[in-house]
């Protein structure tokens, strides 16, 4: 079937092209029997608005760029499902990107986005950026971004990202009052704004039931697993009673190197991740985690950045939006001799 245009509906229907476009943007002026007219002979010929001719009408290209560190990691897939979603309903079509981690990756996929004339971007920094100036210059000519999950304090930017700080404090808190009292915490680049704002939720727990605050009980690695157990095995050289995992692919990866050694769980250290990975109740044992809201991050990122590409707020101005996080307490961190539902 040939795709059919708004002339083509105007010249059927004996209307001006004019009557037509504004009964399909179901505008006031028009009235309500012409409409019917023209929704029921759009719908009946498939009609499709022409995404290039309306970009150039109303200079937007209806596209927005979303930059992730990995598409593979549950927690970003979650988020995009949740920005499509939102970008779909609003009229606008959605270009992924993925910077593994690197920052001269991030910059790159940057500069494609741009170069794809994205009206703006949604970007979770990667695992080695600390210098965000190539965002600064493209706020500079007027370009909307929106952060998400992982921020930067040094841009000026709206943000969305989990409840970092009290979801970090109630794994501790969970851990401190099922009797443990050297709680390992394995975290990710220190730099990062998550890793900050979940060793501060950390820190705050410790000092709330009059624990001291080890430096010996605290490591920072990189993502892999093979970069997880030599950690782990350090770590447990300090005789911790609990682990306390950061991340999706640390815990995972603290699993692992437990079970390598031989060590119990939860009879000789307790485990707790911070993570949405959804094998998380599949694993033996269960393990107890901090979950992130990542749906609704990616939904609330989105309406902002669409509501900045619209205009229907004013120029970005430095915000953070704290999602609640959702404890779930599995077999992985219960008191020796007590499982979940005794």
């Amino acid at each position: 079937m040939e795709t059919i245009t708004i002339k083509d509906i105007a010249r059927a229907l004996n209307l001006s092209t004019s009557t037509v476009s504004r009964a399909l943007r179901d505008s006031y002026e028009i009235n309500p029997e012409t409409k019917r007219l023209v929704v029921e002979y759009a719908e009946r010929f498939n009609y499709q608005p022409n995404p290039i001719a309306l970009s150039l009408k109303e200079n937007r290209s209806r596209v927005i760029g979303v930059i992730v560190p990995q598409i593979a990691n549950n927690y970003f897939s979650q988020a995009i499902n949740g920005i499509d979603a939102v970008a779909y309903s609003r009229g606008y079509q959605v270009i992924i990107f993925q910077s593994h981690e690197s920052y001269e990756r991030e910059l790159l996929t940057v500069q494609q986005a741009v170069a794809r004339k994205a009206d703006g971007l949604l970007i979770s920094l990667s695992g080695s950026t600390s210098d965000v100036s190539h965002l600064r210059a493209l706020q500079e000519r007027k370009l909307p971004i929106v952060l998400f999950d992982r921020v930067s304090k040094d841009l000026k930017s709206l943000a969305v990202t989990a409840d970092n700080f009290t979801g970090a404090f109630a794994a501790t808190e969970h851990l401190i009052q099922s009797g443990r009292r050297r709680i390992a915490h394995l975290t990710i680049p220190s730099y990062i704004s998550i890793t900050q704002e979940r060793l501060a939720g950390y820190r705050a727990a410790l000092e709330k039931y009059g624990l001291p605050y080890d430096e010996n009980l605290i490591r920072y690695s990189e993502f892999g697993q093979n970069n997880v157990e030599p950690v782990v095995n350090d770590l447990l050289d300090q005789s911790p009673d609990a682990f306390f995992a950061a991340g999706d692919r640390l815990a995972l990866g603290c699993l692992a190197a437990l079970k390598k050694r031989n060590v119990s769980i939860p009879e000789d250290v307790s485990l707790i991740g911070f993570t949405n990975t959804p094998v998380a109740d599949l694993l033996a044992p269960p393990m107890s985690t901090v979950e992130q809201p990542a749906l609704e991050i990616g939904q609330t990122a989105a309406e902002l950045l669409i509501d900045q590409i619209e205009g229907k707020q004013k120029a970005a101005q430095p915000d953070m939006i704290r999602i609640p996080t959702r404890m779930i307490i599995r077999e992985s961190s219960q008191p020796v001799g007590l499982r979940v539902g005794e």
